[in-house]
C-alpha cells in the first residue's frame, strides 16, 4: 500500500493538512486514513469492489477539492483588486487602549490598500489595519481619524 499515489493529492494540500490543529473537523488525512484502515482490514474473501473503491477515491477527490474552495475563497477575500474599492470610504473598528485598557472605536477614511506578509491591510491615517478588524465600512461623511 506504501506505493500507491492518490490522484489529486497535491504537496501544499499535504502541508495545509499538516498544519490543521482543528481535531474535531474530519479534514482529508482523516478521510485517507479511514480509506487505508478499511482497505488494510478488509476480508481477503470479501475484498472491496471496485464501484466501492472508485466511490471512495471519487469522495477524497472531493473533500480535496472543497479544501482548495475554501484557501480559493479566502484568497479572493483578501485580493487587493477587491479591497481597493475601500479607498476613500469611511470604516470603524476597534481597539484596546494601551493606557487604560479599555476598548476604544474609531472611524477614519481609507487612504490606501496595503499587503504586508501576504495579509490584505487598509492604511488609515498611520494606522494599518487588517481588513478583518474592519467592524464597518460607509460613504464618507467627515475626514480623519477620531483619537
Amino acid at each position: 500500500m506504501a506505493g500507491v499515489v492518490w490522484p489529486s493529492y497535491h504537496v501544499t494540500n499535504v502541508r495545509a493538512a499538516a498544519a490543521d490543529t482543528d481535531r474535531n473537523v474530519m479534514g482529508k488525512d482523516a478521510f485517507l486514513n479511514l480509506l487505508v484502515t478499511q482497505l488494510r482490514n478488509q476480508n481477503p474473501l470479501e475484498p472491496l469492489s471496485n464501484t466501492e473503491y472508485i466511490a471512495q477515491m471519487a469522495q477524497f477527490t472531493s473533500v480535496e477539492q472543497l479544501m482548495n474552495l475554501v484557501t480559493e475563497m479566502s484568497a479572493l477575500r483578501n485580493n487587493l483588486g477587491i479591497a481597493s474599492g475601500m479607498i476613500g470610504m469611511s470604516v470603524t473598528w476597534s481597539e484596546l487602549d494601551q493606557a487604560t485598557g479599555q476598548l476604544m472605536t474609531y472611524r477614519g477614511i481609507v487612504d490606501s490598500i496595503i499587503v504586508r506578509d501576504g495579509v490584505t491591510m487598509a492604511k488609515v491615517g498611520d494606522r494599518e489595519l487588517s481588513l478583518d478588524s474592519i467592524s464597518s465600512m460607509s460613504l464618507p461623511g467627515g475626514g480623519g481619524t477620531d483619537g
